[in-house]
């Protein structure tokens, strides 16, 4: 361990200034006169990209072998943080055997649109179920003395011009969206590192914006660990040290350390700023340091066998008219080139090279024996495939059930890109119409890692599994899954819309001119299509079982204060599984306000929990609420806030289908907002101290024509300061004045502006 305390004492400033640099791609600066080591990160979100440590650059082949977990768009869909657990463990246990200090992710951008590139790397449309299933892996990463960087701190959501665009968000908007999942593992798990985005907030880039990386993320959330930047994403390094960026990388070595230096020098950073950079920087290689002395490995066989595990629990059964589970000896033949060339991975900076890799087919016919295959389709091919599709129609005839695999080829979505459609293939669609004009029994698979328009395919499948992107393993859990080994238990974590267009972020995404505005607000994903009344193809939470599940016996215990920030409340649901084998289901619990000062969502996740039960078994459910399960932020107030009024509590299998739910009465103080000049009369009049306060002065007893129902209907919204300026109201500015002035002493304020 470091003396950091000494270090910082012995350090000369050019060494402080080159601390806050990296010393080449993947690794932090040395010391070595004063026995500081280099330590090393690497990406891997979903396994380790780990360069051979005589090969520093940007790599995106020729990693060493790893364990490719299924992509976060996958393992969301299992809404389980506690597996997310063992797979962080696991991860961690792979960089313990490089030496290997930080893994750069997990990634917890909210998935705005369906089209971003990048959505395979990112969890959810909802704010909750990202922070929980952030909370499974860095926990489980950092349990085994391995490190994370949470990402892309913040609002780092397409990849059209992402290291320009400005993002143009109110702060309500980023406060109850965007910024939640970072504050809950911030809160949980403090992670080593938060690593921030290449875009504008609000005009200021993130690595250079001190509301992001100081106020919120230090400040208001409690952080204590380093902020490094994305790579790239430092654009001006003085101003983004000021701000609150600790370390830049890859390093701009010859630049950065010395106008850091320069700055010191000149008194343009004060020496206690820079000091408090370095800290967090040997902090950080200080715990980094007992992973670089290891000689230890891992159990490849057990990490692939947890990794099918996952994949299996992530696969999302959307449609089953009794064509699966496959009963033994079944008579199928399989059609999808992805059967034979799986696609189970995205590409960019988290292209893993894997130990091996399941193929579909093998899979299959390692249960079945000799199983017919037809390719049916070419992979990113262009032409009409008219030969393929005879070949698939002759092979699908002669079987009892076809499985058939379509998805989007890689080249359809990466980093760095952002969709233009969310569209399958055409020459996939045309295959499956044509294996199901000649087989109805038809069992489609899907490998994609972000959403993809189901209407050209739900009438052609009795069957339809969304297997995601399921990692080096993925083949053998969707085999799992069919043969009915393992009953799927998968839920979306993302809704899958009838038309792009209905998105609440179509007409603004990706933006233009450098600018992206969220216009939506707080309405992304199921918020945005349940506020709108609009059908969706599959609801936010969706996921059919080989078993059926019964859900009563809701009861809501609520205690504590809101005045006290001590609301709570113990919501219980019995589950039962009254079908004829063992399955899990996710009891998913919504609360709704019925009636808000703002415009709030018809219904937000707020717990949930993950339940496996024998046929016939059933059991209570508890799931814990705490205040801010019931509040909203208020930008009048600049803090969270509670409304007292009634909440509706809604429990069931997914955001659409909740036949649970009770009424509770919350009380709440008043919310008074600060009243000035500039408040306008319809605030005064809402207000009751503010309302006496007027009816005192200005009507003095008497009529007076301001106050009048036909002139408050009229001028109501006009601030009190333009209508004094009005002849004939009964207002004037110095009425005004001493209205303002006994407001304020009556509520405590002293600052004029309220």
């Amino acid at each position: 361990m470091l003396d950091v305390d000494h270090l910082l004492s012995e350090l000369t400033v050019a060494e402080k200034a080159s601390l806050t640099s990296g010393s080449g791609f993947w690794y932090t600066a040395p010391v070595e006169r004063l026995g500081v080591p280099r330590i090393m990160v690497s990406d891997g979100p979903h396994g380790l990209r780990a360069q051979p440590h005589d090969s520093d650059h940007v790599g995106l082949g020729g990693s060493l072998p790893a364990t490719c977990f299924p992509t976060a768009s996958a393992i969301a869909s299992t809404w389980n943080p506690q597996l997310l657990h063992r797979i962080g463990a696991a991860l961690a246990q792979e960089a313990r055997a490089c030496n290997l200090s930080v893994i750069l992710g997990p990634g917890i951008n909210m998935k705005r649109s369906p089209l971003c590139g990048r959505n395979f790397e990112y969890f959810s449309e909802d704010p909750f179920l990202a922070g929980e299933l952030a909370v499974g892996i860095v926990g489980g990463i950092q349990s085994r003395g391995v490190g994370t960087s949470v990402k892309h701190y913040a609002a780092n959501n397409q990849e059209t011009d992402r290291l320009r665009v400005d993002v143009q968000a109110d702060e309500r908007t980023l406060r109850e969206i965007y910024l939640p999942a970072f504050e809950r593992v911030v809160t949980a798990c403090q992670p080593w590192t938060v690593m921030c985005a290449y875009n504008k907030v609000n005009g200021a880039s993130a690595s250079e914006n001190h509301w992001l990386l100081t106020t919120v993320l230090r400040e208001d959330f409690g952080f204590e660990g380093l902020v490094v930047s994305d790579w790239g994403a430092v654009y001006h390094r003085v101003p983004a040290l000021l701000a609150g960026l600790d370390l830049e990388m890859p390093p701009a070595l010859g630049r950065s350390p010395e106008q850091i230096a320069a700055a010191v020098e000149s008194g343009e950073v004060p020496i206690e700023v820079l000091d408090q950079r370095v800290r967090r920087v040997l902090e950080l290689v200080s715990k980094g340091m007992p992973v670089l002395d290891l000689d230890e490995s891992f159990d490849v066989d057990a990490h692939h066998s947890l990794a099918r595990q996952a994949a299996a629990e992530s696969v999302v059964l959307l449609k089953n008219d009794g064509l699966l589970p496959l009963a033994a000896g079944a008579r199928i033949a399989v059609v999808g080139e992805f059967a034979r060339t799986p696609r189970f991975q995205g590409a960019g900076s988290s292209q893993v090279t894997p130990t091996r890799v399941d193929v579909l087919l093998d899979e299959l016919r390692a249960v079945y024996g000799e199983v017919p295959f037809a390719a049916g389709y070419g992979i990113g091919t262009t032409g009409d495939d008219v030969a393929l599709r005879a070949e698939a129609q002759r092979v699908a005839a002669a079987a009892e059930t076809v499985i058939m695999l379509i998805g989007l080829p890689g080249a359809d979505e990466s980093e760095g890109f952002d969709r233009t459609h969310l569209d399958l293939p055409a020459n996939q669609l045309a295959a499956l119409a044509a294996v199901a004009e000649v087989n109805p029994n038809v069992a489609v698979v899907l490998v994609n890692g972000a959403t993809v328009l189901l209407g050209d395919v739900m009438p052609h499948a009795r069957a339809l599994a969304e297997a995601w992107l399921g990692g080096q393993a993925a083949a053998g859990g969707i085999a799992d899954v069919l043969t009915g080994v393992v009953n799927p238990s998968g839920k979306l974590a993302e809704t899958i819309p009838l038309r792009l267009e209905d998105n609440s972020s179509f007409l603004n995404f990706p933006g233009d001119s450098q600018v992206v505005r969220y216009g939506e607000g707080v309405f992304v994903g199921y918020r945005g299509y349940d506020r709108s009344g609009l059908d969706v193809a599959y609801p936010f939470g969706f996921g059919l079982s080989y078993t059926r599940f019964a859900f009563s016996d809701l009861g809501v215990d609520l205690r504590g204060s809101v005045a006290e920030g001590t609301l709570a409340a113990t919501v219980t649901v019995t589950v039962a599984n009254t079908g004829a084998v063992a399955g899990a289901e996710v009891v998913q619990v919504y609360v709704r306000d019925v009636e808000s000062a703002v415009a709030r969502p018809v219904r937000e996740l707020k717990g949930f929990a993950k339940v496996s039960l024998a046929a016939g078994e059933s059991r209570t459910v508890s799931i814990e609420l705490d205040q801010r399960a019931f509040a909203f932020w208020s930008a009048r107030h600049g803090a969270w806030a509670v409304e007292a009024g009634d909440f509706v509590i809604e429990a069931g299998s997914s955001s659409r289908d909740l036949p649970l739910r009770t009424t509770i009465a919350v009380e709440a103080p008043r919310l008074a907002a600060a009243l000035d000049r500039d408040s306008t009369l319809h605030e005064w009049m809402s207000d009751p101290d503010g309302r006496r306060l007027v009816e005192a002065e200005v009507a003095g007893g008497q009529p007076a024509a301001v106050l009048t129902d036909e002139m408050v209907s009229v001028v109501g919204t006009m601030p009190m300061s333009t209508l004094a300026n009005f002849g004939g109201m009964s207002l004037d500015h110095d009425a005004l004045d001493r209205i303002a002035g006994a407001w304020r002493e009556r509520s405590g304020r002293t600052n004029p502006a309220g």
